[in-house]
Parts: C-alpha cells; sequence; structure tokens
C-alpha cells in the first residue's frame, strides 16, 4: 500500500479560503512507446529515436474541493482518476496548471507497494508511519491502535510478503489514518477488505468529517459513492464532465455507461439486452385497486407485467426504494427470496406482496429489473419507474424514513405517577 506524506502548507487563492485543494487547469501526457531501443546498436541505428504516441491522462481539469468534505471521484477505467490523485500527493507532476493544498496529506494508492515485503508488519509500522512524519515514540504510542483497528495482530511479526491483499489494505489505511492528515486520499483500496472492515472505515470517514478533515476517494462502487460522499465530479477520458450531488450525478453516470439506454415519456431511464422487458407496472392496496398514495401501516402489492420475445430460463425480477434525495431505503429480488420460476415465455405478471409498509410519510421511488439468474446479465432495468407517496398512518413515528413499529411501556422508578396516554388516532 503507497502511503505518501506529501504535507503541504500554502494559502489558497483568493475565493477559495474555504478550500482544501484547488486544482487549476491540470494537464497530465504520458509517452505511449510503440517500440523502444533494447541496445545501443539499436539506438544508434535510430538515431537515438524511440516511436511514441502522446497519451492526455487529464486534459484542463479544474476543481476545488471544500475543506471537511468527502469528495469523490468516479469515471471508467482509464478516465484519468488515479492519475489526478497522484498529482494531487504529488507523485505526479503535471504537464500544466497548479493544484494547491492546505494541510498534512496522507495517500493510499497502489495496493502491493509501499511496504517493504521482507519486513513485519510491526517493522513496515514503524518505517511508514516515520515517512508519514510520526516520531517513533508516537508510533509507540498509537501502535495498539492501528494494529487493533486492521485486525492484523496474531500476523503483526509475520514478513508482509505473506499478508493477503485485504491484510495489506487494513494495515496500510490503519496506518494512515492513525497519522491524523488534515486531508486524506484513497484510490479503490476499500474494495479488497471484508465487510466487516468497510463498516470500520465507514464510522472513521464519519469521524474524520465531524473532526473537519477532507476525504478524497476513488472508486467504482457506486452505492458506496452515494452514500458516503457530499460531492462527486465525474472524468471522462481525461476531462472533467461534471462536478455535483452524488445521488444526481451518479445516476447519470451509471445511466449513461449503458449504450441501449432509453428515457421514458415519465423521465425514467431504463437500459437492457431486452430479451424480456417489464411492460407496465402497478402499485395495487388492499382491495387489487391501483393506486399512488398509500399510508403507513397499508397491505399494498406491487405487480410487474413482463413480455418477452424469447423464453428466458430462470429470470429473476427485482424491485428497490428510493427516496427523492437518493438514499437507497430497500432491495429485494425473486432468488434471494427463494422464488425462480423455471422459465418465462410470453406474456404475463408477477406479484411483490407487502402486508403492512413500513415506510413513514414522504415520496419514494421504486426501481424494477428483470435480470438472469447470476444477476449479472440485465434483459430490462428501470429507474424509477413509479413515484409514490406515502402518508400517515399506523403507526404514527416521530421521523425518519422507516417505522420500527415498536411500543413505549414498562415504566419503572421510584413513586412514578402512572403513564398519561393520549392516543392519536392517524
Amino acid at each position: 500500500m503507497a502511503i505518501r506524506d506529501v504535507t503541504r502548507a500554502r494559502a489558497t487563492p483568493s475565493g477559495t479560503d474555504d478550500a482544501a485543494v484547488v486544482i487549476t487547469d491540470v494537464s497530465k501526457r504520458f509517452r505511449m512507446y510503440r517500440e523502444r531501443n533494447q541496445s545501443l546498436k539499436a539506438a544508434l541505428m535510430r538515431r537515438g529515436r524511440a516511436h511514441y504516441d502522446e497519451f492526455w491522462a487529464l486534459k484542463d481539469v479544474s476543481l476545488v474541493i471544500p475543506r471537511g468534505s468527502t469528495f469523490g471521484l468516479i469515471g471508467e477505467n482509464g478516465s484519468g482518476k488515479s492519475t489526478l490523485l497522484k498529482c494531487i500527493a504529488k507523485i505526479l507532476q503535471p504537464n500544466s496548471g497548479s493544484i494547491v493544498s492546505t494541510g498534512s496529506m496522507a495517500a493510499l494508492l497502489e495496493l502491493g507497494s509501499g511496504f517493504h515485503p521482507e519486513l513485519s508488519g510491526r517493522e513496515n509500522v514503524f518505517l511508514n508511519g516515520s515517512i508519514l512524519g510520526l516520531s517513533r515514540r508516537a508510533l509507540a504510542e498509537r501502535f495498539d491502535e492501528i494494529v487493533d483497528f486492521a485486525g492484523v495482530r496474531d500476523f503483526i511479526d509475520q514478513p508482509v510478503k505473506n499478508y493477503s491483499s485485504g491484510m495489506y489494505v487494513r494495515l496500510g489505511f490503519s496506518v494512515a489514518i492513525n497519522v491524523d492528515p488534515d486531508i486524506l486520499l484513497v484510490d479503490e483500496v476499500l474494495a479488497v477488505g471484508d465487510a466487516g472492515f468497510q463498516a470500520k472505515c465507514m464510522e472513521k470517514f464519519a469521524e474524520f468529517r465531524a473532526q473537519g478533515k477532507t476525504v478524497i476517494i476513488v472508486s467504482h462502487a457506486m452505492e458506496t459513492m452515494r452514500s458516503m460522499c457530499d460531492q462527486v465530479a465525474w472524468l471522462e477520458h481525461g476531462r472533467l464532465q461534471s462536478v455535483g450531488k452524488p445521488d444526481e450525478l451518479v445516476d447519470t453516470y451509471v445511466d449513461t455507461g449503458h449504450a441501449d439506454r432509453e428515457t421514458t415519456a415519465e423521465g425514467a431511464t431504463r437500459w437492457g439486452s431486452g430479451e424480456a422487458r417489464i411492460e407496465r407496472f402497478e402499485l395495487l392496496d388492499s382491495h387489487g385497486g391501483a393506486v399512488s398514495a398509500v399510508r403507513t401501516g397499508d397491505t399494498v402489492t406491487v405487480r410487474l407485467h413482463y413480455r418477452t420475445t424469447q423464453p428466458i430460463d430462470r429470470p429473476v425480477f427485482g424491485l428497490a426504494i428510493e427516496t427523492l434525495d437518493g438514499v437507497y431505503v430497500w432491495a429485494s429480488h425473486t432468488r434471494d427470496a427463494g422464488y425462480v420460476p423455471d422459465r418465462i415465455t410470453g406474456n404475463g405478471a408477477v406479484d411483490f406482496t407487502v402486508p403492512r409498509l413500513m415506510l413513514l410519510p414522504g415520496t419514494y421511488d421504486f426501481h424494477a429489473s428483470v435480470v438472469d439468474y447470476t444477476t449479472q446479465h440485465t434483459y430490462d432495468f428501470i429507474r424509477r419507474v413509479h413515484r409514490f407517496d406515502v402518508d400517515h398512518g399506523s403507526p404514527r413515528e416521530s421521523g425518519g424514513i422507516v417505522s420500527l413499529g415498536g411500543t413505549w411501556g414498562n415504566l419503572t422508578g421510584p413513586e412514578q405517577l402512572p403513564a398519561h396516554v393520549d392516543r392519536v388516532d392517524p
């Protein structure tokens, strides 16, 4: 795990006093050699010239990353995300433009570099910590915290060449965050960690944000980017496409990634290979009537009408719900539910029934899909296929997105008077 100390303390340009990083017209060029001189003889015969093409990994990128924010970089492979992160970390020098950062910085970049493979985990903690500017005494004080966060105590005295990729990531991340930088750069490495470690990382990011620190992260995990980032920047072929709120920009980026995307008259977007398509979506009340508004606690049924152009073996139908702000509330599909038909053909419908809808009042969007049994091939996916409202019902709770349906009671204590109960009819 490359962990670089790229401490900078520079004044930001006028108008960006609240910025952690200011990127101005940054371009980075690489040479793509068609054939290199493999020997002195070859160099002399070619008069020292090797043929190459120029590749612009970044072209005129300008960004202002606010201090104390979690900022994401999204885009396809080769779009320039990692190159930009390395330029921010001063590992690469731009061919033109400038990058100004304020405060200390730690970067977690390529997996497998940064640690000396022959040294133990313990030795690498002290080596990398010292590179990042911590004294041996400070590292000794934080050593147990670093090891416990990484979860590698049983292997801390083993050479890191024997570590798994996940252990590399956990130890590298733990060292970097315990250096307590003002700015933390993270390049996709968290995808290697297990679910428990990722949860701890999310907690640490939340703690960083509460402390006013800045996190800049590159990831292909779009749901993670949506949930943890304050802003995201979308890069494509080295150029900045857009900067905005993650719930809007991530959707646009994902939708654009599907060549066969189409926009429906209602503003929903859809993609898929088309052998099976969702023809109609219905939200039904307990009497089977179509509705656009329900109440908390109601019985509702979602009915997906489908059409196939050829027989589809073992299809998987799916549903998801999001708030208008893009918060991912819930999802389910028929494979997890153990309800997968052997085959569908022609026209038909499938129902999903909720005995008690435990959503609190608000406006929500349904997404619907039909995919193959592996869930890797999409026949049809419709984002925002149906918008619906939830009104006050039963139970009536104070706030949030979901209702837990709990009850208050069992009041104890000395000389307590009986609890007064005011019942509110929904």
